[in-house]
């Protein structure tokens, strides 16, 4: 409907629709709602979820949480460790065979905590900005 309170492109806004008007109409008698039962009623609301007393599904199942995917493959490193470590290059694979990181993990980030006291090389491995500058310090690199 288009009044001059209202100013609309022609049909903006949806009219109502007009039930129980008769059988020819489509919407006559039951007016949509069906035969009988609790939504056939007036006030025949139910909560989101209610299954009629039944208990709902999502108290049926159990509650778990949540494990990040992303997790599994990614690790972190303290800085000190990297002293610790005898050899020059350090790669992801070196670190998994020295029992450091688990054997899935794929990306794996340095972050400050502790001192680097000797020269090394990282290859493959994530620093944190204050860790690469305490590497460069020493002078070893990263790449």
């Amino acid at each position: 409907m288009s009044y001059l309170n209202i100013i609309a492109p022609l049909h903006a806004r949806k009219d109502n629709k007009r039930v129980g008007r008769g059988i020819g109409s489509g919407k006559g008698k039951t007016c949509g709602r069906g035969h009988k039962g609790q939504k056939a009623r007036a006030g025949g609301f139910h909560k989101v979820g209610f299954e009629g007393g039944q208990m709902p599904i999502q108290r049926r199942l159990p509650k778990f949480g949540f494990t990040s995917r992303k997790q599994l493959r990614s690790d972190e490193l303290r800085s000190g460790v990297l002293n610790t470590l005898g050899d020059e290059i350090i790669t992801l694979d070196l670190l998994k065979a020295k029992g450091l990181i688990r054997s899935k993990i794929r990306y794996l980030k340095v972050f400050n905590q502790g001192d680097i006291t000797r020269p090394v090389k990282l290859k493959g491995i994530r620093v944190a900005a204050s860790v690469k500058e305490m590497i460069e310090k020493v002078g070893g690199s990263v790449e």
